[in-house]
């Protein structure tokens, strides 16, 4: 299966970020990918945290019917329109808690129909005395893993599991995701700090793979925004033996890469460390 992580450099303009990741999810698929994937906060990179309460939607069951979630809308109409699996990074939908959104990851089947849902659970905060974020002053984290099923052209079940950019540092997010059945595919959306990112991106991403044994995709924000933030990008893909397989350094564009389920079983026969697991 041809899988594109999308990277973006995004903006405080919701239509201009919109129409990129329109343009990016058109470009993949007709580059032949059948699941293509979002960064971490696409729809908006505000110049102050709180921009994202302003643009904050309801979940909708059924986005194409519906005028007052232009989000998640456009993400359903990507996917229906050209016929792919849309992991739409993550948006803001409202709480239940005053002054507060859930950072939801939303998928989209190639019929436009939302499949799956999962709010970050672990929630980021970094202080070096000169850059500071807190992410628990506006979000509220979810609590439960999620992963979902995905059929390919082929007719291959693909078992994906679903996280956000602090849930790296977290590896038993990723053992639960996998506990009643093996993830083929986990999928990272992210917003990663250009510190922390040339400190430990990729490293952590390898390791997810290669203790799990199983593909990772992670799209990524990579450049300088309006508020002078600037994030790491390097957008990849990674194969379950750890081996990078695509990359997306900086600025907007695609790691395109394509996933061998058959691969992957003879890994696990052969190195069979999942079947060793005693905790």
């Amino acid at each position: 299966m041809k899988v594109a992580a999308l990277q973006m450099v995004s903006t405080p303009d919701v239509a201009e970020n919109l129409a990129t990741a329109r343009a990016l999810i058109a470009q993949a698929a007709a580059a032949g990918a059948e699941l293509v994937a979002l960064p971490e906060y696409f729809c908006l990179m505000g110049l102050r945290d709180g921009d994202k309460l302003r643009i904050a939607e309801d979940a909708a069951d059924n986005a194409l019917e519906r005028s007052d979630t232009p989000l998640q809308t456009a993400l359903a109409q990507a996917a229906r329109e050209h016929q792919v699996w849309v992991i739409g990074g993550t948006l803001p939908l409202r709480s239940t808690v005053p002054d507060r959104v859930s950072n939801s990851v939303l998928v989209f089947n190639p019929q436009g129909q939302r499949v799956a849902r999962y709010d970050k659970i672990h929630l980021f905060c970094f202080d070096d005395g000169q850059q500071r974020y807190d992410e628990a002053a506006t979000l509220t984290p979810g609590h439960t893993p999620v992963a979902f099923t995905l059929r390919d052209r082929l007719g291959l079940d693909w078992r994906v599991g679903l996280s956000v950019c602090y849930d790296l540092r977290f590896p038993e997010l990723f053992r639960a995701l996998s506990r009643e059945q093996p993830c083929d595919l986990l999928v990272l959306p992210a917003a990663f700090t250009h510190t922390t990112g040339l400190a430990h991106w990729e490293v952590l991403l390898r390791a997810r793979a290669i203790e799990n044994l199983c593909h990772v995709m992670a799209p990524a924000q990579g450049g300088v925004h309006a508020s002078g933030r600037r994030t790491f990008g390097h957008s990849l893909v990674i194969d379950p033996w750890g081996q990078v397989m695509a990359v997306q350094a900086e600025g907007p564009g695609m790691a395109l890469a394509d996933l061998d389920q058959a691969r992957q079983a003879l890994l696990r026969r052969q190195l069979p460390a999942l079947s060793h697991r005693v905790l």
